[in-house]
């Protein structure tokens, strides 16, 4: 997505100085837009269209808020390398396409080094996402601020700036949009290893993300002395994932009941987790098991449920019953 400000029909306008419209006694006078010449009060209602029209399009506040959204997602995501030959496209980690051999013939320790490379890369990037859309938000509010002015005087004269403005943010937005995308990492030395007569493959290294795992808030649920747990990715991957499941009993009240933690391989998007105390709260965080390609994870979800309580001690009476309490979620994060 671009930004043209010509589309918005600034450059049919002079705008390198403010038009001749009135005389200084009737400039004091200019509360009044009807006291404007014909021609500069056309050229007013011109350029009001025009910095209207691009707040509502291309920087509208649902636009930005799409960005917002789009940008915390990508502060949840896990970022890794990928090595393809230079005549495969990103994404394709087809283990047939994608031999381990290429692993075998790059130098340990060099890969080591570029994945710190690209973890620095990944946390600038996010740091500049956030900045930008921080410029796109103050510039919304200044010009929407100029165009909720009464006075047509100071808009008139200032346009010259308000036209730099607009193809800042233009440019602001540009930048945004192309660093939404992982690109490419550019290496200073070869992963190769000499390899003697060995001929060397043509390979790129290129950074890219998977969607953020997050439990099912609706389908994990609770009971008396076991939990239930689901979890999903947005974007379902082609190939099985591996995922860590932890938990850990909260506020343990005795060294026995710290020994109430534990950290699960799992291989599918569910788990049950048994042998609970009753009525007590649990944390649990999911995330993808680490992989050797693996450069930057700032995120894991997680969830904390309540167990149920158990049966009353001692004898009671025998009397029909009825159904426990729903799930109780004390807190997510």
């Amino acid at each position: 997505m671009s930004f043209q400000v010509t589309g918005l029909g600034l450059n049919k306008m002079k705008l390198d100085s403010p038009p001749s419209f009135l005389d200084q006694e009737e400039a004091e006078e200019a509360d009044d837009p009807q006291l404007l010449e014909p021609e500069a009060w056309r050229t007013y209602i011109e350029r009001r269209t025009a910095l209207r029209g691009f707040l509502t399009s291309d920087l509208s506040p649902h636009l930005l808020r799409r960005h917002h959204a789009r940008t915390e997602l990508l502060k949840k995501c896990s970022y890794y390398i990928e090595i393809l030959p230079k005549h495969l496209a990103l994404g394709n980690q087809n283990p047939l396409v994608l031999p381990t051999a290429m692993f075998q013939l790059i130098d340990p320790w060099k890969f080591q080094r570029m994945k710190k490379v690209g973890a620095a890369q990944t946390k600038i990037q996010l740091l500049l996402l956030t900045d930008l859309l921080e410029q796109l938000d103050r510039g919304r509010a200044e010009l929407g601020a100029l165009l909720g002015s009464p006075d047509p005087q100071p808009f008139l004269a200032g346009w010259g700036l308000v036209e730099r403005r607009l193809a800042d943010l233009a440019a602001v937005m540009d930048s945004f949009l192309a660093m939404t995308v992982p690109g490419r990492l550019h290496m200073k030395h070869r992963l190769v290893s000499d390899v003697g007569a060995t001929k060397i493959p043509h390979i790129r290294l290129m950074l890219s993300t998977k969607m953020p795992v997050m439990f099912d808030r609706k389908e994990s649920v609770a009971h008396q002395d076991w939990v239930s747990l689901r979890w999903f990715a947005t974007i379902q991957p082609v190939a099985p994932e591996q995922f860590e499941l932890r938990f850990k009993l909260l506020d343990p009240r005795t060294q026995q009941e710290c020994t109430q933690c534990g950290i699960i391989p799992v291989a599918a998007c569910t788990f049950d987790i048994h042998n609970l105390m009753p009525n007590r709260s649990y944390n649990f965080t999911v995330k993808r098991a680490d992989s050797y390609t693996l450069v930057y994870e700032p995120w894991r979800d997680s969830l904390t449920l309540q167990t149920r309580p158990g049966p009353p001690k001692g004898p009671t009476p025998s009397r029909p019953g009825k159904p426990g309490p729903p799930l109780t979620t004390l807190s997510e994060r």
